[in-house]
């Protein structure tokens, strides 16, 4: 029978475990942002799931990267006073 391939979702969960030594060397406070930065890339598990010619855990920074410049643009606009849609 065929290879039978991973989700995105095992994908992001393998890199997790694969982490959890790291994870647990972490201050508490830390742990809880370092499952906040993972939470934020199964938000994208669907571009995740297109990058087929990157590594895995490239694609999975990468998306962890979009959820953090969209909450950098989000307090930006909320410093400028623009609270509205836009730059």
């Amino acid at each position: 029978m065929g290879r039978t391939l991973a989700t995105t979702n095992q994908l992001i969960l393998n890199e997790i475990a694969n982490f959890n030594d790291f994870r647990r060397a972490l201050r508490a406070d830390d742990q809880k942002l370092f499952d906040a930065v993972f939470v934020a890339a199964r938000q994208h598990t669907a571009a995740i799931s297109m990058a087929d010619h990157a590594l895995p855990f490239e694609s999975v920074l990468l998306a962890i990267l979009i959820e953090q410049q969209r909450r950098i643009e989000r307090l930006e606009r909320r410093l400028d006073g623009h609270g509205g849609n836009g730059r």
